[in-house]
């Protein structure tokens, strides 16, 4: 088993939350994990990505090559594009269709819209809208994991463990927000 994956967004919408869920539910899992981060710009809503590859054998390198990712995984549309040449031809894309618009030439929303239409394995959702009906617009992050973990190769209840761990600090209420945030995404998935 494997599952290589590029987490991909804008500095402050939880890429690196998203990582540290997915690496605690496959460590107590038993899987081998390597990660890769690029903070970049991050903390003035600069490109931000991660690679993170899982494996039940030892991972030689922790960054993916062009063109074998399994999963990209995004927050932000564009970004979710511009790592698609590292997806395989068969992988996935997850991503909010919503934009955080940072730069002065950002793409049309028809133009991201039409180049999603053309992918064969998508799942393209509103995630700030599902998040923000929930009760915190903060937790868009854990929508768009819930849309990933039926490609994650780890049982749901694995991966619903793992937040509750990463948000268990905060209260009760914070917990209960992010589960319904992540089964909101798990079942926009499996629609």
């Amino acid at each position: 088993m494997k599952v290589d994956i590029i987490l991909a967004g804008v500095g402050g919408q939880g890429i690196l939350s998203i990582a540290s869920v997915i690496g605690m539910a496959a460590v107590k899992k038993g899987l081998y994990l390597k990660q890769a981060e690029v903070h970049g710009m991050s903390q003035r809503g600069g490109d931000v990505q991660s690679h993170l590859r899982l494996a039940d054998y030892e991972i030689a390198s922790d960054l993916i090559p062009m063109g074998k990712a399994d999963l990209v995984i995004a927050v932000e549309p564009m970004e979710s594009l511009r790592y698609m040449p590292w997806l395989a031809k068969d992988g996935w894309i997850i991503t909010n269709d919503q934009p955080f618009i940072n730069i002065p030439n950002y793409p049309e929303l028809d133009a991201l819209k039409a180049e999603f239409d053309k992918l064969p394995h998508k799942v393209v959702l509103n995630a700030d809208k599902i998040a923000a009906d929930l009760g915190s617009a903060r937790s868009a992050n854990m929508v768009i994991l819930g849309a990933a973990a039926p490609f994650l190769k780890m049982d749901y209840a694995e991966i619903e463990a793992a937040v509750k761990a990463q948000f268990e600090r905060k209260g009760e209420q914070v917990v209960n927000t992010n589960l319904a945030c992540l089964k909101a995404g798990y079942d926009v998935a499996n629609r």
